[in-house]
């Protein structure tokens, strides 16, 4: 079966290295996959994604993308800056807060407008197209009915789901799977955020059958399991696109929703100390939607034995919605605290 088409956007392949001070504070021999150096619109690994989408859209010709997410979201960021480098327009329905119904609306405000993906869609000319706050199946609609709106003006429109989640995003994470093993040799675990589904997809279907364990930290609460169902589907898809029969089941996807916090889009206090611990300890910064509560969650999971050996870590980048949340500051930390994580004369 041919492989699909595939434009360059990135810088690949992406660092992948150990974290010495990380590791020595944490008990485990750590790794990072460093994806929020992939080059592109400011980096993070939506543009993996988008050498596959952006290939399949120069295919259909098409005029205008129509694409949805929360309003700082990465990958309208991205895509947007796809879109003008080959001329072709932009338009997102965007939620400050999306949510699954069953979890509910958070309380809390969540980002800021000002700044951060906003302020860089608003460079690169991405028209975003505000709607009140609901479920992420809501957003979907609203999608729809702005890609008919478009389309009944005689544009030819191309629409993607939420966070270009697609069996063509699943395999690019396939690829960068190969990609990290390449470089770093085996893993005991692997820890990425997960929230569309695709890029812990492709690094679940890469290592399926294998000694290395794959965990995803969801970003959203999802109490009716939503997006683990959507995850084995793309897996499911890629044994369809490649021909292959790897057959992994929903009860081998190892979701975790134990980090996502109060609600998507909305930072957490496990996340500002994880994004604190790794700055002092390796100079690394995390954002506060998705690396800093996957990273909360590795921190745990190494804490309680549940993670040992050789583990990499996926960094997704994000680091423009930083600007987004004022106040993202863990609590102070207690003296003996502060020590252990910054560690002494090392």
């Amino acid at each position: 079966m041919p492989r699909p088409d595939r434009i360059e956007l990135i810088l690949k392949p992406t660092p992948c290295h150990p974290l010495l001070r990380a590791s020595e504070r944490l008990g485990i021999e750590l790794w990072v996959k460093r994806d929020d150096l992939t080059g592109f619109a400011l980096g993070g690994n939506k543009g993996r994604k988008l050498e596959y989408l952006m290939a399949d859209v120069l295919r259909t010709g098409a005029d205008v993308v129509v694409a949805s997410g929360a309003a700082q979201s990465n990958f309208v960021r991205q895509l947007g800056a796809a879109c003008a480098r080959f001329g072709i327009r932009c338009v997102a329905a965007v939620m400050d807060l999306p949510f699954y119904v069953a979890a509910g609306k958070p309380a809390s405000p969540g980002l800021s407008k000002d700044g951060g993906n906003v302020l860089l869609d608003a460079m690169l000319g991405v028209e975003l197209r505000y709607f009140e706050d609901g479920d992420w199946k809501d957003l979907e609609v609203h999608s729809i009915r702005v890609a008919e709106e478009l389309a009944s003006q005689g544009l030819r429109v191309y629409r993607m789901a939420v966070g270009g989640s697609s069996v063509l995003s699943a395999l690019a994470f396939r690829e960068a799977a190969q990609e990290a093993q390449s470089q770093g040799g085996d893993f005991d675990g692997i820890v990425t955020p997960s929230s569309s589904g695709s890029t812990h997809a492709g690094i679940a279907y890469h290592f399926a059958g294998s000694s290395t364990r794959v965990i995803g930290i969801s970003a959203d609460p999802d109490p009716e399991n939503v997006l683990a169902h959507d995850i084995a589907e793309l897996c499911a898809q890629l044994d369809s696109l490649l021909g292959e029969r790897r057959g992994v089941r929903l009860d081998q996807i190892d979701l975790r929703q134990d980090w996502a916090g109060e609600g998507y889009s909305v930072p957490s206090e496990a996340g500002a100390r994880a994004n604190e611990f790794l700055a002092r300890a390796e100079g690394l910064f995390l954002d506060p939607v998705y690396t800093s509560k996957a990273f909360a969650g590795l921190m745990e999971l190494a804490r309680t034995g549940e993670l040992r050996g050789k583990t990499l870590f996926w960094h997704t980048g994000g680091h423009p919605t930083i600007f987004t949340a004022p106040g993202w500051t863990a609590s102070p930390l207690e003296p003996s605290e502060s020590a252990s994580s910054q560690g002494k004369g090392s």
